[in-house]
């Protein structure tokens, strides 16, 4: 069924050293996986076709996209909130002009550092999913995607390099996803399909996420600046060469009682640089973008409704692990992630997501342009929107 990423293929990917350049070459063999799959069980999503777009999100995440833009406008706000130190820099000893001493703050203020730490982050979690369940994808396409007539034996054979267990070091609901896509190959009844499909969805994303958890709350929690660097690195900015006596010099005053008026404002900055980071942070993490310009953002409700197929359900299986999983399995009320670090709230939302947009062929468009995929597939950046 066409030149579909073999197992060889997901392992030269995920060892691409170039963060950026492996982002693209996963995303666009999410969307081969997923378009492979409907050829057998009709337009449903399946995990590839979600994860697709989740990846797209994580190589602007990734490639720091936009960044200039979303910097200007933070930067200009901050403008307005942050306390002029300029009078109690100099009081304390700053040789500095108001205009150097404004600009050292707005340096310092600068988001970029907490999202290179969320960039590497969600670098090293797209390649830690795609090298193990890209990999089973492939594999089982291989063994079983073809296969004219059901084969217990061959899909239990699939199933036994898995390892038995719950994530984050089980496989246990891969072993069991994968069986449900092989049972829909199979199933005539749409609506049993519709739920195998949805319950195969569900585990992997329930497995993926665990885990991610690491790397994503290490995204998340990269707004979480330092106390004493950020103000040693404020200090040296102030006071060149000699940032370490006006530190010094401050924790004296608060150790005699006697706390300078400049101190309290550096916790002041200190606030806002942790504001304008978390501004940022969220921006590249709290949303997804779908075909045709509809972005979601993750912390507020799904705003689509389960299609007809999917709105009473009747498989075990599946009322079961939302019974587990989901606070609210029959409505997306309350299905925003008010923590996307936490993963209750994240498969929350996730699950409602899958299931809303189960039927919506608009997700199996191509992320990119065809030239952008002979480009990107070479190893190199192609021009245009990622």
């Amino acid at each position: 069924m066409g030149n579909l990423p073999t197992v060889a293929d997901i392992d030269q990917m995920s060892a691409l050293p170039d963060p950026v350049i492996r982002n693209l070459q996963i995303t666009q063999c999410y969307h081969e996986f997923a378009v492979a799959m409907t050829a057998r069980t009709g337009i449903s999503a399946n995990w590839c076709t979600f994860a697709t777009w989740a990846s797209k999100q994580a190589g602007q995440t990734i490639r720091k996209e936009d960044f200039a833009r979303t910097l200007e406008g933070i930067s200009l706000s901050a403008v307005m909130v942050i306390p002029d130190i300029a009078p109690e820099a100099k009081a304390f000893g700053s040789k500095r002009n108001d205009g150097e001493i404004r600009q050292s703050v707005l340096d310092v203020l600068n988001p970029l550092a907490a999202l290179d730490r969320a960039s590497d982050a969600v670098g090293r979690g797209n390649k830690k999913v795609f090298e193990e369940i890209g990999r089973e994808f492939a594999r089982f396409y291989d063994m079983c995607l073809n296969d004219s007539v059901f084969d217990a034996d061959k899909i239990a054979l699939f199933g036994e390099s898995l390892r038995p267990g719950e994530p984050p070091e089980g496989q246990q609901y891969l072993r069991q996803a994968f069986k449900f896509y092989y049972q829909a190959f199979f199933e005539n009844d749409l609506k049993t399909r519709a739920e195998m499909m949805l319950l195969a969805n569900i585990m992997i994303g329930f497995h993926e996420q665990t885990r991610l958890q690491p790397e994503i709350a290490e995204a998340m929690n990269a707004a979480l600046i330092d106390r004493s660097e950020f103000r040693r690195q404020l200090l040296n900015a102030l006071f060149p060469n000699r940032g370490w006596f006006a530190q010094l010099r401050l924790f004296f005053k608060r150790l005699l009682g006697k706390p300078s008026p400049f101190d309290p404002l550096l916790d002041r900055l200190l606030i806002e640089a942790r504001r304008q980071a978390h501004l940022v942070i969220t921006k590249y993490l709290m949303t997804i973008e779908l075909p045709h310009g509809l972005l979601l953002r993750l912390g507020e409700d799904v705003p689509a409704e389960f299609p007809t197929s999917l709105q009473q359900l009747v498989l075990t299986d599946l009322v079961n692990l939302l019974g587990k999983i989901d606070p609210t399995p029959n409505s997306t009320h309350e299905s925003r992630a008010v923590d996307w670090a936490l993963l209750p709230d994240r498969l929350h939302f996730i699950v409602d997501m899958f299931r809303c947009y189960h039927e919506s062929a608009d997700l199996l468009e191509p992320p990119f342009t065809p030239a952008q995929v002979e480009i990107l597939k070479a190893g190199h950046l192609p021009d245009g929107r990622l």
